[in-house]
């Protein structure tokens, strides 16, 4: 009996960390038409990933992009996020974080020819959006625009106690500084979640 309890238990293990391993790890494709992208990350170090970007149904000139994340990233969506009929894909990546921060890696497509990183303000330069703010980032896209969502609280320092509300805030792509594409917010609002 004991014999068969510890293999139960190895057995549900091995199996149990196979699962963990394949959560993990993210080997997606990613289109709209016939157009997207093709995303390769390990995500098994929390501090930092090896990403590899892949375009799918590009000019023959496009190539493949491989750069450092610090964190893992939770989820890939593509859609036009700057008006240009061109598919563009976003990661959400957040950081080994008790408070759950989150932060978006986008990539755009220049004219389905070649890939345009998209620069992402953090939160703390904004002293009206990060009013409150502790972390619990949710986000996703919505109509070609990113929306983030977090519970606001008493204050941004230790003791903070949440106030029962919501800040979304709606960010849309935009040329910046040195004709770079990044987000810009546009509208943030709150509301109490039912």
């Amino acid at each position: 009996m004991k014999k068969s309890f510890l293999l139960f238990i190895c057995l549900w293990m091995a199996f149990g960390t196979s699962i963990y391993g394949q959560i993990k790890k993210i080997d997606t494709t990613m289109k709209l038409g016939n157009i997207g992208f093709k995303l390769v990350c390990s995500n098994k170090n929390e501090d930092k990933n090896f990403v590899t970007v892949s375009p799918i149904g590009f000019g023959s000139g496009a190539r493949d992009v491989s750069f450092e994340v610090k964190g893992r990233i939770r989820k890939a969506e593509v859609d036009d996020l700057n008006n240009d009929f061109y598919p563009d894909m976003v990661m959400y990546v957040y950081t080994n974080d008790p408070n759950d921060k989150g932060t978006v890696v986008g990539i755009s497509s220049i004219k389905n020819e070649t890939l345009a990183g998209i620069g992402f303000p953090d939160i703390v330069d904004d002293p009206k959006l990060r009013t409150g703010y502790k972390g619990f980032d949710t986000f996703m896209l919505m109509e070609g625009t990113l929306m983030r969502r977090f519970p606001v609280y008493t204050a941004d320092s230790i003791g903070a106690q949440k106030t029962g509300m919501y800040r979304q805030i709606q960010y849309k792509v935009a040329l910046g500084d040195r004709g770079m594409l990044t987000f810009k917010p546009i509208r943030s609002y709150e509301f109490a979640k039912q």
